[in-house]
């Protein structure tokens, strides 16, 4: 399956939920959901359809895909690495393993206000992993690694947007900041409690477990 280019606002709106999707928008009364709080389609509001758990399972596992903007075969290789990482059943790791996405970690750090923008700043080379260029977007870091802005990427605009306004924003317990010079790094993996996405990785393993 191709990767979703269609509004973005449509897919929170069909899951009745803000997925974070645009950023700051997001938090804004210009929020689609906050909007508009209607399933998209001309006759979405008076349908009434019981969902199957088949179809709950589905649900949440492309609830997380769009989350975090990864393509079925990127998934389902996450799977089987929470799988073979794992220390007990269940899917816990999944998410944790998400999270630690090169695009993930840069949208954490406030380095971009929306997954989406993180990965085109790793995609176009702006972001160093412990003072190499990483520009592959599913690249997982690990505890201990520094995340930092290519010295050239200084003077260009989305560094400058990014020192002005993350000031502002909440950083998660796992990654650390200096707001000196703009690095970060990670002190761990996250746990679940430090994993704000309304995703249910135990209907998402259940869904590739048949």
């Amino acid at each position: 399956m191709a990767r979703y280019t269609g509004p973005s606002c449509r897919i929170c709106r069909r899951y009745g939920e803000k997925l974070l999707l645009k950023g700051d928008r997001c938090l804004s009364p210009k929020c689609a959901v906050e909007r508009r709080p209607t399933p998209p389609g001309a006759h979405a509001a008076v349908r009434r359809r019981k969902v199957s758990e088949r179809g709950m399972q589905l649900r949440e596992k492309q609830k997380a895909r769009y989350i975090y903007g990864v393509l079925e075969k990127q998934f389902r290789h996450h799977i089987a690495e929470a799988e073979q990482r794992a220390k007990s059943p269940g899917g816990a790791r999944l998410l944790s393993l998400l999270e630690l996405r090169l695009d993930n970690v840069v949208y954490r750090l406030g380095f971009a206000e929306s997954r989406p923008m993180a990965r085109q700043l790793v995609n176009h080379g702006h972001i160093l992993v412990n003072g190499r260029k990483a520009s592959i977007p599913s690249f997982l870091v690990k505890p201990g690694d520094a995340i930092a802005w290519k010295q050239s990427s200084l003077k260009k605009q989305p560094y400058k947007e990014a020192a002005k306004a993350i000031q502002g924003r909440t950083i998660p317990g796992w990654l650390s900041l200096d707001l000196q010079t703009l690095t970060g790094k990670v002190l761990g993996a996250p746990e679940r409690g430090d994993i704000d996405a309304h995703a249910d990785e135990q209907q998402i393993k259940a869904f590739y477990s048949r």
